[in-house]
C-alpha cells in the first residue's frame, strides 16, 4: 500500500509540526481533487485540466484576452499558453487575431463552438465539485472558507519576492462557485 505524505506524518507525528501536518493535509486534499477532476475531464470530454482552465478564463471574457493576459491569470508562462493556444485553435474552440492597437500582440477567445462545449464541461464540473464536497454541509463550508482566506491572507504575509505557483485547478474551483466566481473574473475579490 502506498501511502501519501499527510498519512505518513500522521504515524510519526513527532517527526512533523502542526504547520507541516496541516500544509500536507492540504496538499493531499488538492492532490486527490485534482486527480479526480482531470480524470473527469479525459474520460468525459477528452480535454486536460490546463485546457479547461485557459477555456474558463476565456469564458467570462467574450471579446477575448492576450495571451500575456491569460498566462497571468493563470499563473504560468507565455510559453505555456502559446503551445495550448495553438491545440485549441486547431480543434476550432479559439479564434486568434492581431491586436488593432498593437500589431504584436495576439487576442484569442472562444468561438461559438469553443464556448458551447466550455459551457457543457463546466456545468459537469460544478456537479463533481458538488459531489466531492457532499459530505461538508453549508456551515462546514463557511468555517472552511474561513480558515483558508485566513491561510491565504498568512500565506501572503510571509511571501518573499515572485507570485507563488498555486496549483490552476484550485482558481478555476474559486471561479466555478457563484458569487465567488463573479468576483473573481470581475477583479473584485
Amino acid at each position: 500500500m502506498i501511502l501519501d505524505s499527510e498519512t505518513k506524518a500522521v504515524e510519526l507525528p513527532e517527526d512533523h509540526g502542526n504547520e507541516l501536518r496541516l500544509w500536507l493535509r492540504l496538499l493531499t486534499c488538492t492532490t486527490l481533487i485534482e486527480g479526480e477532476v482531470r480524470s473527469r475531464l479525459r474520460e468525459r470530454f477528452d480535454v486536460t485540466l490546463p485546457r479547461f482552465d485557459l477555456m474558463a478564463q476565456l469564458d467570462k471574457a467574450p471579446d477575448g484576452m492576450t495571451l500575456s493576459d491569460v498566462s497571468k491569470r493563470m499563473m504560468v508562462s507565455n510559453g505555456n499558453v502559446t503551445g495550448l493556444v495553438e491545440r485549441l485553435v486547431e480543434s476550432g474552440h479559439l479564434d486568434r487575431r492581431t491586436s488593432e492597437t498593437d500589431r504584436r500582440v495576439q487576442v484569442i477567445r472562444l468561438t461559438k463552438t469553443g464556448r458551447a462545449e466550455f459551457r457543457k464541461m463546466a456545468a459537469e464540473h460544478e456537479t463533481w465539485i458538488a459531489d466531492i464536497f457532499s459530505d461538508l454541509g453549508p456551515k462546514d463550508v463557511r468555517e472552511l472558507m474561513r480558515l483558508l482566506a485566513k491561510t491565504k491572507a498568512s500565506a501572503r504575509k510571509s511571501r518573499r519576492g515572485g507570485l507563488s505557483r498555486t496549483p490552476r485547478f484550485a482558481f478555476y474551483f474559486l471561479r466555478s462557485s457563484g458569487a465567488e466566481h463573479d468576483r473573481f473574473v470581475s477583479g473584485r475579490r
